[in-house]
């Protein structure tokens, strides 16, 4: 069994209209050492191994259900486990 943790992150060249709210928020709570916040989002697969590559399988998941390609940008850990 597989842990893969994904981080799913906007492009650099996209604004970030979540992120600049919390550091607007940051901001007025004192927090003026905050100079950028981009937020994203992380999630946690279990997989099964099967006959098929696994990067290859993770990168078609990402590339079609968990990222839009158009916008954003998406990296992963695969970690072996203990099934639960």
């Amino acid at each position: 069994m597989y842990k893969v943790k994904v981080y799913v992150t906007l492009r650099e060249r996209v604004l970030d209209p979540q992120g600049a709210a919390i550091k607007q928020s940051l901001e007025h709570l004192g927090y003026r050492e905050v100079k950028e916040v981009r937020a994203g989002k992380f999630l946690e697969l279990l997989v099964e191994p099967s006959g098929r590559d696994l990067d290859a399988i993770i990168q078609e998941v990402c590339g079609r259900v968990l990222a839009n390609p158009v916008i954003e940008d998406y990296r992963y850990e695969i970690e072996e486990c203990v099934a639960p």
